[in-house]
């Protein structure tokens, strides 16, 4: 007589909920914004620019800053909101603000040169497969079965 005992495997990997998913995502996205910016810096004459009162062609006011400020505090909020909105506005936020945010991304790209290109790339594809994740990942939402309304007069009626 052979006595089987199930082991457990210690490599499990149970899987990670759909919120989670979401924010790490996001927390990705947010990531590379603060390096791409931060390595922006090292370009030379982005500092002389930034010196001069200029951003990509743009005269820093606070106007400009407010603008920047909300193009990242988006995604920050998104980390928060994608563990704590209920599903449905969760999915729906998601979406809509991933959609948005791939032309955003490429836009970084506008009007640099073919020197760059690798830069830029490398970050606006990273940005854009992440996003496109978020895309997937909250369209794929994980649905569950509608439990299905035992009659409730039969009891009554026997």
């Amino acid at each position: 007589m052979t006595i089987r005992t199930n082991t457990p495997n210690l490599l499990d990997n149970p899987p990670a909920p759909v919120q989670a998913k979401l924010a790490a995502a996001w927390t990705s996205i947010m990531f590379l914004y603060i390096y791409v910016d931060y390595f922006h810096l090292y370009k030379p004459g982005a500092i002389d620019e930034i010196r001069g009162g200029v951003i990509f062609e743009f005269d820093i006011s606070p106007t400009l800053l407010t603008i920047f400020l909300a193009i990242v505090a988006i995604p920050a909020l998104m980390v928060m909101l994608s563990m704590t909105l209920p599903v449905q506005a969760n999915r729906a936020t998601n979406l809509v603000v991933a959609l948005l945010y791939i032309p955003l991304s490429v836009f970084n790209a506008v009007g640099e040169s073919w020197a760059w290109a690798s830069f830029y790339g490398l970050s606006i594809g990273i940005e854009v497969l992440l996003l496109a994740f978020i895309l997937r990942s909250a369209w794929k939402w994980p649905r569950t079965p509608a439990v299905p309304a035992a009659p409730a007069t039969t009891d009554l009626r026997q």
